[in-house]
């Protein structure tokens, strides 16, 4: 008699069942609602009946075309994010590569590590109360340390100067997240064979080589992951610039994000021109992951893949003309 086998693949599906089905009320749902909403007329704090309006893409164009302060909040993310992402992932590549180093042994990595990553884990409101009261005027340890070094006869107001606001955002930016960055970085050195960097230390190769022709040819996969987090991550900047400076001064770190939750919480509760920002934000991340995954994609593997193709193709020809 034949035994039936045992499918153990329904046990599968019942273990992702919780997680598909939190996904479907708080991710899938949510975003499907908030796209409808853009097409609509919903505004104001009574809910009302909701309407599609008669030109359904006309918030999208009110955004586009006619509100300056959401030009101005994508101009400002684009800025901040330029600000704090090089000076990120300069660093995490060179403290990636410090650590991973064969030749270095440094002692006390685990406490180096946890010690780099630790702003990643501060809630953002503890740290933008600590960077208030670090630039505080008149009075503030920053001003007090300028005017001991002599550097400034008087206080400075540094939180009313528009780039100096950005830059302090994009530096809180950057010191929260470097370590994570970095930590995802050693992991991807961590997985590239030994025996690479072995046969170019036999090849005399140095370390300037063996990191721009090893090290960071390998990472390509890893830098693609962290520049689409990074890049979707900046979109989506919120915390600090509301908690910190609430988007000024002169709007000057209003945010995308920011601009979204001040259109739908605050003044006339325009759900409405929030939910089409959203999806306008949502687009160009799209986007930009998309053509970051054209720029960064492996260019060899695609040609093998031709040629294999080509291949294959010669070898149903000449099996066809015989």
């Amino acid at each position: 008699m034949r035994r039936k086998g045992v499918n153990y693949s329904k046990y599968g599906y019942i273990f992702s069942l919780p997680f598909l089905l939190a996904f479907l009320v708080f991710s899938l749902y949510p975003t499907l609602y908030t796209a409808f909403i853009g097409f609509t007329d919903l505004k104001g704090l009574i809910p009302k009946p909701i309407h599609i309006l008669d030109n359904p893409l006309q918030n999208f164009k009110d955004l586009i075309y006619h509100n300056v302060s959401f030009k101005k909040s994508l101009i400002n993310t684009a800025i901040i994010w330029i600000m704090n992402f090089i000076p990120q992932i300069l660093l995490s590549l060179l403290l990636a590569v410090w650590f991973t180093n064969q030749r270095l042994k440094i002692r006390g990595q685990g406490a180096f590590k946890i010690m780099l990553y630790m702003p990643n884990i501060i809630t953002a409101g503890t740290i933008a109360v600590l960077f208030s009261s670090l630039f505080s005027y008149p009075m503030g340890p920053v001003n007090s340390l300028l005017e001991m070094l002599g550097i400034s006869d008087s206080p400075i107001f540094f939180l009313q100067d528009k780039w100096t606001a950005r830059g302090i955002v994009s530096f809180i930016q950057f010191w929260m997240w470097y370590g994570s960055t970095m930590i995802i970085l050693i992991a991807g050195i961590m997985g590239i064979s030994p025996t690479i960097f072995e046969a170019a230390a036999i090849d005399g190769a140095n370390g300037f080589q063996t990191f721009f022709r090893i090290t960071l040819p390998s990472l390509r996969t890893i830098l693609l992951y962290t520049l689409i987090i990074s890049t979707v991550g900046g979109l989506q900047m919120f915390d600090i610039p509301q908690l910190f400076l609430a988007g000024g001064p002169d709007d000057a770190t209003l945010t995308t994000s920011v601009f979204i939750y001040g259109q739908a919480f605050k003044g006339s509760y325009l759900y409405n021109s929030a939910a089409a920002a959203s999806m306008i934000i949502f687009a160009i991340a799209a986007a930009l992951s998309a053509l970051m995954f054209f720029l960064l994609r492996d260019r060899d593997a695609g040609r093998l893949k031709k040629a294999q193709k080509m291949l294959i193709k010669a070898a149903q020809a000449e099996t066809r003309s015989m």
